[in-house]
């Protein structure tokens, strides 16, 4: 029954090469974004857990 879905759809064949393409995307934004990204940044969100008051410093978040 799906493959009779399936193959009565017209133009099907580009659903899973928009899919293929949005992962790949997603992943190489994601890989560029750790390189790039400030190492402070990186140090102060690693603490963030094992601080135990709140901390009202907002100079290393990003808007």
């Amino acid at each position: 029954m799906k493959k009779n879905i399936l193959s009565s759809m017209e133009n099907i064949e580009i659903y899973p090469i928009i899919s293929l393409l949005i992962f790949v995307i997603f992943f190489i934004g994601m890989f560029w974004w750790v390189l790039k990204v400030d190492k402070t940044y990186v140090d102060h969100m690693k603490e963030m857990p094992l601080n135990d008051e709140p901390q009202n410093d907002k100079s290393n978040e990003k808007l």
